[in-house]
């Protein structure tokens, strides 16, 4: 048996915890530099807005209609995520963190009425941090990913589905017609793994339900599209092909790109960035406990803005895998000086690792563990290399604690003074109420 805990509209509720004016009110979160709709109010989804809408286009509604646009506030929802978490890991003994808002949780050997366990779950995330979630119960993670959309769908629109399926459903103690009416009820598109292309074909062939994707014969549905789909079938009719992971796998490539502010001219300012971005992406590499082969950058004009367009990458390998941030900023920005043409407006910039390995099993090479540009003894013998994981580990503790960039390579910021001119466009961004001392709030007697 599986749960799947799923924030309910995630960034707007956290952002309704410590400003409760917003409730009742339409509220959509706005992508990097304020350009689309990333999360939406049950409020706002009412006013048509959908996700990815570009916020030029819904501007308009704050006027008409009380619209509120708040900038992403990455760092208080990652901490709210934290919380939240914590407390659905009570309702089973494993639990697999499948994004910022949503936990499968494991619930095998669990004993009694599981509805009324999720439901005091449920009250208790509510009352401890002031989200509020669905949870779907299912045999399968599957059906457990489309009990949640069901108990969702029945609390939002009354009517959708039976009331008593609201905030928490358990597929598994429906009866068979049940479960068909709820399978028929509910359109093929809100199957989880089932995209747009595929949805669109499925329908085409007459398949408009997850009644009718059930029914379909495996087999044919793996000739026809993938082994993944026909998972999906067996997963659909009970039979559970998809293990919960305790442990999410390492990813295999690494990336930390950013849209600017402003358009972006000069090299240094780029330094600055890429400098930024790689020391991003050095960090979730060792977070992971991986190394990186290669790192690629890329540089680019802005399609919609007027004047020339340019475009370019570079993949530059590196001696060996490493997750020192030095060795790692290093081939960064010897991409770019061999990529950046002047007379260009930059508008986005970025840094991948590639070719990722386990730390684990690094090899060391024949000279290379010894010093190379770092002194010889007075003897003139020569000493043995610095240990870069024991560098970066007191880099990374020193920034978790007192923040980051409080510790930094000197590429990463030239100019401590100057104001960032490629940074985000945040104008609309709340206080990080839960990270940083200044901007907790304060309650007076």
């Amino acid at each position: 048996m599986f749960a799947l805990v799923d924030g309910n509209n995630f960034y707007v509720s956290c952002e309704r915890v410590f400003r409760p004016s917003l409730q009742g009110r339409p509220v959509v979160v706005l992508s990097n530099n304020d350009g689309c709709a990333i999360a939406r109010s049950n409020e706002a989804k009412d006013l048509g807005i959908r996700m990815g809408h570009p916020w030029h286009e819904i501007r308009h509604l704050e006027d008409q209609a009380g619209l509120i646009g708040l900038s992403a506030n990455f760092e208080l929802y990652g901490d709210m995520s934290d919380r939240m978490m914590s407390l659905a890991a009570g309702l089973g003994p494993q639990q697999e963190i499948y994004s910022i808002d949503e936990s499968f949780i494991g619930l095998e050997g669990v004993k009694g009425d599981l509805v009324a366990r999720a439901r005091a779950v449920r009250a208790r995330i509510l009352s401890w941090t002031g989200i509020p979630c669905g949870i779907g119960i299912g045999p399968t993670k599957t059906l457990a990913k489309l009990a949640n959309h069901i108990a969702k769908t029945a609390e939002r629109k009354p009517g959708s589905y039976p009331a008593r399926f609201a905030q928490v459903c358990d597929l598994a103690i429906t009866t068979s017609d049940e479960l068909q009416a709820l399978l028929q009820s509910t359109p093929v598109g809100e199957v989880w793994g089932v995209g747009g292309r595929i949805g669109a074909q499925l329908q085409a062939l007459g398949i408009q339900t997850v009644w009718d994707l059930s029914r379909m014969e495996p087999q044919a549905v793996r000739q026809r599209w993938s082994v993944v789909l026909e998972r999906t079938v067996q997963e659909l009719r009970g039979v559970s092909c998809m293990s919960l992971d305790d442990v999410p796998p390492a990813k295999q490539q690494i990336a930390c790109t950013r849209s600017f502010g402003s358009a972006v001219r000069d090299l240094a300012l780029l330094v600055e960035a890429v400098s930024e971005f790689a020391v991003r992406a050095s960090e979730k590499l060792r977070a992971q406990g991986s190394l990186a082969g290669e790192v690629l950058v890329f540089v680019r004009t802005s399609p919609f803005r007027k004047g020339p367009q340019y475009s370019r990458s570079h993949v530059q390998p590196l001696v060996r895998p490493t997750a020192d941030s030095r060795e790692i900023v290093k081939a960064a920005l010897d991409g770019l000086k061999s990529i950046y043409r002047p007379g260009f407006d930059y508008a986005k910039a970025g840094v991948m690792l590639m070719e990722i390995s386990s730390a684990a099993h690094e090899q060391g090479e024949l000279f290379l563990d010894e010093v190379q540009g770092e002194g010889t003894s007075s003897s003139g013998e020569a000493q043995p290399r610095r240990d870069p994981q024991r560098l970066m580990a007191a880099l990374d503790a020193v920034n978790q604690r007192w923040g980051k960039h409080t510790m930094r390579l000197g590429s990463n910021r030239l100019n401590a003074q100057a104001p960032r001119g490629w940074v985000m466009k945040q104008e609309r961004r709340t206080p990080r109420y839960t990270t940083l001392w200044e901007e907790m709030p304060l309650v007076r007697a």
